[in-house]
């Protein structure tokens, strides 16, 4: 029983400052692997690196702007020697109605949640090919499959979903898993901020009768880059407590 350790690995994890992320990264250092923790806010990515300890580290990244995502990626392989597990969380929303969404409001989510997937997904995939090994877990959201306001958000997080199957047949050849997670009601410092009443709304359609926890997401994700998931490639597997939209 291997209890899904990860001695001696390099992870990255994207969006790793707060919340989900921030639990993933947490949960990886705890299985012992160093992890990279990316995030716009340096600062706070900094803080969650040595908050878990193994050597981990904070570097500012805008997952929009691909130059910086090879030129932070080819850092990590030149500081760590390797990049091993790839975690992409980050992301945003920006939630208007179909008739009220701005052009920026729908570019900037897509930049951020698929886009910027995307980019990191093709720099360490091709640094994984080369050392034959990887796992890579892209965080998409039950929203992928259509949701009143976000438009913009749901498509963004289809794609990754059809990203993620797409080179899960790409990069099997070359041992590489990559496997998506989709996070249903998850309690956050967004969901703590909604009205009481939107949040028990939530809460109606949760089977299991609790908002979901960072951790709960962390411990799929440390499940899906550990090596006992390796016969394990491009799945979606839901977080939510039976969350149903």
């Amino acid at each position: 029983m291997t209890s899904y350790l990860m001695t001696d690995r390099v992870a990255i994890v994207t969006g790793g400052a707060r919340g989900i992320g921030r639990g993933i990264a947490l949960e990886l250092a705890s299985r012992g692997a160093r992890v990279a923790v990316l995030d716009v806010n340096q600062e706070a990515a900094q803080e969650t690196a040595e908050a878990a300890g193994n050597d981990s580290f904070g570097l500012a990244l805008d997952v929009a702007q691909r130059e910086d995502v090879d030129r932070v990626v080819a850092e990590i392989i030149e500081r760590c020697g390797r990049i091993d597990i790839l975690v992409n969380n980050a992301g945003i929303n920006r939630d208007s109605m179909l008739w009220k969404m701005t052009d920026e409001q729908w570019d900037s989510v897509i930049a951020v949640d698929l886009s910027g997937v995307f980019y990191l997904c093709r720099a360490v995939g091709t640094h994984m090919r080369g050392n034959g090994y990887g796992r890579i877990v892209n965080v998409a959201s039950a929203s992928w499959m259509g949701n009143i306001g976000q438009t913009n958000y749901a498509a963004a997080k289809a794609g990754v979903v059809g990203l993620t199957r797409s080179i899960s047949k790409e990069l099997a050849r070359k041992t590489i898993t990559a496997n998506a997670v989709c996070p249903g009601f998850i309690e956050t410092d967004m969901t703590r901020g909604m009205p009481e009443d939107l949040f028990n709304a939530q809460l109606d359609k949760i089977p299991l009768g609790r908002a979901g926890e960072p951790a709960d997401v962390a411990r799929v994700v440390a499940f899906l880059a550990s090596d006992d998931a390796a016969y394990v490639t491009g799945e979606v597997i839901n977080i939510g407590g039976g969350y149903k939209l």
